[in-house]
């Protein structure tokens, strides 16, 4: 996805050397590399339920993990942290990895984990509701985050049911 037409450094057009990468024609150095977005998703384990939330900002009633894009200077696990507390402000644990999944087509790379977590669910401004839901009860969508609950599952002998998700 070409994001710049010209170069922000120098105002030249810019070139498509391979696809999604965009260099200067005038050599000035800029490279827009479209590389994907780091983005935290987390299976947050609450009174021996996992929490999937709703954001206000989709249409329907699916629910999902909470996640969060890195930020600078921040690490994946950090931000797992950092999203529980901001979205549902919990205290978590130290996150455990889950995997590393591609999502394509928000161009983001998914680093997933699991904490346990405690206190009070109050969600944040992003989260309009929430359902706990005992893990062998989960079920999981086919794509993005639900490998990363699909993945934690199985981990713990469960094979999870599909679900699909709703038409955008």
């Amino acid at each position: 996805m070409k994001k710049y037409q010209f170069c922000p450094m120098c105002a030249a057009p810019l070139a498509e050397v391979r696809p999604n990468r965009f260099e200067c024609s005038k050599a000035c150095g800029f490279v827009n590399y479209d590389n994907p977005t780091p983005v935290a998703a987390v299976v947050v384990e609450f009174q021996d339920r996992v929490v999937l939330a709703h954001n206000r900002s989709w249409r329907g009633n699916f629910n999902g993990l909470i996640t969060g894009f890195v930020d600078h200077a921040e690490g994946a696990a950090e931000c797992a942290v950092r999203e529980v507390k901001e979205e549902l402000d919990l205290d978590a644990s130290a996150p455990s990895l889950i995997g590393v999944y591609p999502f394509e087509v928000m161009n983001q790379i998914i680093v997933g984990y699991h904490v346990k977590a405690s206190g009070t669910i109050t969600l944040n401004e992003e989260l309009d509701s929430y359902i706990l839901v005992p893990p062998e009860a989960c079920l999981v969508w086919p794509t993005g985050t639900g490998y990363v609950l699909r993945d934690w599952l199985r981990g713990k002998g469960i094979e999870p049911g599909l679900i699909e998700l709703p038409k955008r």
